[in-house]
């Protein structure tokens, strides 16, 4: 069986495109085709942005279980196949406060298929509580999952909050910023898409 030329040619730039894709995955199980670099992604920081350290190898999560929102369940790994905006709270927490409805902006501007933002209260925060902080500020968009024991914060070393770090599709830690941010800012928008791979506005 002869194959003509036209067909080699489409089969090799086939079999090289996959070894791309492949070679990027191998090197970084975080990452993503048409994802941008970290040198790319620090030229983005700006504001409250600039606190955001991007790690130089992905880091592993937390495999303990968290409680949801309506008393059920919940994994980390559960999210995995897109990229999570994982903001560690309390209600007790002045700073938590104030950083909230920029969250809760973002899963609005941004929330989808490629982004979701993940919102668990660590500690002491009996459900009646979370939900009046979340009715006083506003927010119904976000969920109120629990960490009652703290598993997951301690096996994530989350010290102090807030703290918000971003999983990959993978579900591994790419990044971490401790300290109330405005997530809503254009940085953090500009960060995010540049990660999923989509072009920034609208």
């Amino acid at each position: 069986m002869k194959l003509s030329l036209s067909t080699l040619v489409y089969t090799a730039i086939g079999l090289g495109a996959i070894a791309a894709v492949a070679f990027v995955l191998l090197r970084d199980p975080g990452a993503q085709p048409g994802g941008a670099d970290r040198a790319t992604l620090e030229t983005l920081k700006a504001g409250d942005m600039k606190k955001l350290v991007i790690h130089d190898t992905p880091r592993d999560v937390s495999k303990a279980a968290y409680t949801t929102d309506d008393g059920g369940e919940g994994h980390l790994a559960d999210h995995a196949g897109r990229h999570v905006v994982l903001n560690f709270w309390a209600t007790w927490c002045g700073p938590c406060r104030e950083e909230m409805p920029t969250l809760s902006a973002l899963q609005a501007a941004m929330g989808g298929d490629t982004l979701e933002v993940v919102t668990i209260a660590t500690g002491r925060n009996p459900p009646p509580a979370m939900r009046a902080f979340f009715d006083e500020i506003g927010v119904d968009n976000l969920p109120l999952h629990r960490d009652p024991q703290q598993k997951i914060a301690r096996d994530m070393d989350v010290l102090g909050l807030p703290i918000t770090v971003i999983l990959s599709p993978s579900g591994r830690e790419v990044a971490r910023l401790k300290g109330e941010a405005d997530w809503n800012s254009d940085s953090a928008r500009a960060i995010l898409s540049a990660m999923i791979g989509e072009p920034t506005g609208g």
